[in-house]
């Protein structure tokens, strides 16, 4: 059985204006998220400013997300880290905890080799037994797992099951699909590469778009599932001018402001990440006006 297929949200962290974790919104996006149908809750990954919070944050947000979900949908645990003890504690309590999966990203900044990668996803994989996604995102970590490596991985540790691939290379993904085949669940990184990694044989995505458009996020990949190519086909390129306002800038910055937008009190950010430019937000407004997203 996969982890979870369609669509699976990367939540942000709601900030007080203090920049403390506000927990009150954190629990009213996780309801709407269900709601709207989503059906897996990322937490603590990149979209929830998770290089920012301190262990015990981390921590924390896990648990009350895995409190407030209550087994609903899966919710899969950012606990990846640059260095392969502190990957294995912040694993190993998330398992305690009672998340239902792990994403791991690769180690950023210190940018191991290929055989440095197996044996960090290794080591990690043997201190938990929960299922594992790699999450593969050179653009941010300087790091790229290779589909070699993943094939390995997949074949050789019972527990790495999936891969969040946000290379942006689809001649990458499609040999990694080659290589791993039924090894591994494929699952997009990317909002405007949901169909195409789809086409691959993806089961879904872990989405930024999803925090301000589950319902739509969630349609769209159940439609490619459900055989409907076309039909989701067509939600993807309408999709297009909303993602790449949710890319102008770093994520989550885009993504905080928007749920702002909509009056969901998601709150600042944590620096070093900065408020949206003001001629980018309005870009963004008229982005999900078109989507027809109420806008505050």
């Amino acid at each position: 059985m996969p982890i979870f297929k369609g669509s699976a949200v990367a939540i942000v962290t709601p900030m007080k204006d203090n920049k403390e974790v506000n927990f009150d919104k954190l629990g009213e996006l996780i309801e709407m998220q269900i709601a709207e149908g989503t059906d897996a809750i990322v937490i603590c990954g990149t979209t929830g400013e998770s290089s920012t919070l301190s262990h015990e944050e981390h921590l924390d947000a896990i648990r009350f997300c895995v409190e407030k979900v209550a087994k609903r949908v899966p919710v899969i645990a950012g606990t990846g880290s640059n260095s392969t003890e502190t990957a294995i504690y912040l694993s190993s309590e998330a398992e305690k905890i009672g998340a239902d999966a792990l994403l791991l990203v690769s180690p950023y900044y210190n940018k191991a080799t290929q055989k440095g990668l197996i044996k960090h996803f290794t080591e990690v994989a043997e201190a938990v037994s929960l299922p594992i996604i790699l999450y593969n995102v050179p653009s941010r970590t300087g790091c790229n797992i290779l589909p070699e490596t993943v094939a390995y991985l997949a074949k050789n540790v019972k527990n790495i099951v999936g891969i969040k691939e946000a290379s942006g290379n689809i001649s990458q993904i499609a040999k990694v699909k080659q290589l791993a085949g039924d090894d591994i669940e494929l699952y997009s990184g990317n909002d405007d590469e949901v169909v195409p990694i789809m086409s691959l044989g993806g089961l879904g995505v872990i989405s930024v778009l999803a925090n301000v458009a589950p319902r739509f996020t969630h349609e769209m990949a159940w439609k490619y599932l459900e055989g409907d190519v076309k039909g989701s086909c067509e939600m993807q390129l309408k999709a297009l001018p909303l993602i790449n306002a949710l890319f102008c800038e770093v994520n989550p910055i885009p993504v905080k402001a928007a749920l702002n937008l909509m009056g969901r009190e998601a709150g600042p950010l944590r620096a070093p990440l900065y408020e949206m430019e003001p001629e980018n937000q309005e870009k963004l407004r008229k982005a999900m006006l078109d989507m027809g997203i109420e806008c505050q």
